[in-house]
């Protein structure tokens, strides 16, 4: 049976909601884990359960961009894995530069998820001296200065940030300069770019913060929250 076909995406004026994006990298990895465990089909209700989600939020989510499932069947992981790749565009290799080689950043160099999805981290770049020319992780780490060169050369269209909060604006300023559409950004503060340039901004403290409301605000048997 031939695998479904995606249908267009929605018109520009109606977007794909971004939780509806979130889950479906949710649902690309436990895929991805099924596959790696032997399975070679799923369905909504498995998905859902893996994940906390209903059976029918699965449906609806991918129904935003096609049929996938097949009756009797629900769906086979390698199609659905295909076809969430093409939505996610990841179907394709994204050379991504890194700007910091401090802590943080020598830890994303060596984080290999990156390459697994699509991602391969093809230049750092720094303004440290003792940093300029070393190769971290199999990364040449190049001034800062080279941007717009080393970019233009690898087609470098992702940037990541991993600057301490005070240079970051001016970093990301350079990355929209070098042409990269896309910026995933480290530092502990709000950057602010042009419209064309979409960024995610990871602050993990934030991350912890969240999560220690949780904790504080946990609902007891009784309904009422635990001090």
């Amino acid at each position: 049976m031939s695998e479904p076909k995606p249908k267009p995406p929605p018109p520009a004026d109606i977007p794909v909601p971004k939780a509806v994006v979130s889950r479906l990298s949710l649902y690309l990895r436990e895929l991805q884990h099924l596959v790696r465990d032997g399975h070679q089909r799923t369905s909504s209700s498995q998905l859902g359960r893996l994940l906390g989600f209903s059976d029918a939020q699965v449906r609806k989510d991918l129904a935003y961009f096609g049929h996938f499932g097949h009756p009797g069947i629900g769906y086979r992981c390698d199609d659905l894995i295909k076809a969430i790749r093409k939505i996610l565009g990841t179907d394709r290799d994204w050379p991504v530069a890194m700007v910091g080689t401090g802590n943080l950043g020598r830890a994303l160099l060596g984080y290999k998820g990156f390459s697994h999805q699509g991602f391969r981290i093809v230049a750092a770049f720094d303004i440290d001296p003792q940093r300029i020319g070393a190769t971290i992780e199999g990364v040449r780490v190049f001034h800062l200065d080279r941007l717009v060169e080393v970019a233009a050369e690898n087609k470098i269209k992702l940037g990541m940030i991993a600057v301490p909060a005070p240079a970051a604006q001016a970093v990301a300023d350079r990355l929209v300069a070098a042409g990269i559409e896309g910026i995933v950004n480290f530092a502990p503060v709000t950057i602010s770019l042009p419209d064309n340039v979409r960024h995610v901004g990871v602050d993990l403290a934030i991350e912890l913060e969240q999560l220690s409301f949780s904790v504080v605000n946990r609902l007891n048997n009784n309904g009422s929250a635990t001090e």
